[in-house]
């Protein structure tokens, strides 16, 4: 029987070493690339582009291919040789560039990749893929204020680039150390309230090599008594992905703000230019109440879509909040029109000392819009209205409307 295997393996070898000899070096770097692409296969895929150089030794795509190739299956010595053996030619294909420049990249080599993208974009200045590249670059050396500039110079050729987008937003909040904030919000209740309600906020914003860090103080006029809050947040990263919310408050008017807040939630930069958050928000006025939030987020060419939900258990039920947001970006991640519609009370919002009475378990409706400005990047304004229809006793219900603006500047 083993006789009779050999023999017949004698027979179709050498036809099968005639029929890949036969092949094109077309049809061998297409089976390199299935073998690649589809089966995984990176070392029969770099045997075959191999075999298609050596009938076609100037096949510049095949070249940079089996560049690709070797940096997916950590050869690094030779990916580089390859590549640089292509430069000594000086090949200009968009996408040597862009496979040389990744692979430096990604192996932390971020100096010898901007001279790759550099050199790239003087053949290819309008190349959005060579760009994007640069910008995640200079992002993950830290150089954010060129990360923006390029980002910039990207959406300024295509602004609905959806992961230029989504880089962009990550970027915005880190180009300046430091940052101040005011925030005025007024409300008007129709019947729910024989007071109108004023909040000022005042808030520094200091970006640390572990993440940012935000002191707020709010001072509010509700029910016709004043109160005062302190708040401290940070945002500390973990990793490329992940990144935390850590947050806390304190006020001695309880009523007007909860005593304690507390918040922490972890946050992730997902592929395809998703986002999530996962966390709990707790308020203590004279019990705690507890708040459970997720959500998700996408974005899509000049679009950034959010869903977002609060879950608060307790001894009877448990209640839910439900908000989604729509933002337009005209310009930059500081300019842009937002759309938003749900139900329930947050403890994010203005009113979340209305949860000590427990009316978050009545129905509320809630909807509104906002625009976002810059001036000279630096000068940022904010106006807001929404319109919140409130059911404060069973079966009876008001009508309530916010206004609030607000001017951020960077520094």
């Amino acid at each position: 029987m083993k006789t009779y295997l050999s023999f017949l393996l004698l027979l179709v070898f050498p036809f099968t070493i005639y029929s890949q000899e036969t092949l094109s070096a077309d049809e061998l770097f297409l089976k390199a690339r299935t073998a690649a692409f589809d089966q995984k296969d990176y070392a029969t895929s770099i045997s075959l582009a191999k075999q298609a150089l050596e009938k076609a030794p100037n096949y510049t795509d095949i070249s940079i291919f089996l560049g690709r190739v070797y940096t997916w299956n950590n050869d690094v010595a030779s990916a580089r040789t390859l590549f640089e053996e292509l430069g000594k030619k000086e090949v200009q294909n968009e996408d040597y560039f862009l496979a040389y420049a990744s692979l430096e990249y990604w192996n932390d080599q971020n100096t010898k990749a901007i001279e790759i993208l550099d050199k790239g974009l003087g053949y290819h200045p309008q190349s959005e893929s060579l760009l994007l590249l640069k910008a995640k670059v200079y992002y993950g050396s830290e150089n954010y204020k060129e990360a923006e500039s390029t980002i910039n110079s990207l959406l300024a050729i295509n602004p609905k680039n959806t992961e230029a987008r989504a880089l962009a937003a990550r970027i915005n909040d880190l180009t300046s150390k430091n940052a101040i904030n005011i925030v005025y919000n007024y409300t008007h209740f129709d019947k729910q309230f024989d007071n109108d309600w004023h909040i000022v906020s005042l808030s520094y914003k200091r970006i640390t090599p572990i993440g940012s860090i935000i002191l707020r103080g709010n001072y509010a006029n509700k029910f016709a008594e004043n109160g005062t809050q302190i708040e401290l947040e940070a945002y500390p990263k973990i990793s490329k992905m992940f990144y935390l919310y850590v947050g806390g408050g304190y006020s001695n008017d309880v009523g007007i703000f909860p005593k304690y807040r507390t918040g922490v939630s972890l946050n992730a930069n997902l592929p395809h230019s998703f986002e999530a958050e996962l966390g709990y928000r707790q308020l203590y006025f004279s019990n705690n109440i507890w708040m459970y939030t997720a959500s998700v987020g996408k974005y899509y060419k000049n679009f950034w879509f959010n869903l977002r939900t609060y879950i608060t258990p307790d001894s009877k039920n448990i209640s839910h909040s439900y908000t989604g947001t729509v933002r337009y970006y005209t310009k930059s991640a500081q300019d842009y029109f937002a759309f938003q519609i749900g139900t329930g009370i947050s403890p994010e919002e203005y009113r979340n000392n209305l949860l000590e009475n427990e009316t978050y378990k009545l129905k509320t409706f809630k909807v509104g819009g906002e625009y976002n400005f810059s001036i000279k990047k630096t000068n940022l304004f904010s106006l807001s209205a929404m319109y919140f229809n409130q059911e404060f006793r069973p079966h009876e219900r008001g009508n309530q409307f916010d206004i609030t603006i607000g001017y951020t500047k960077k520094f």
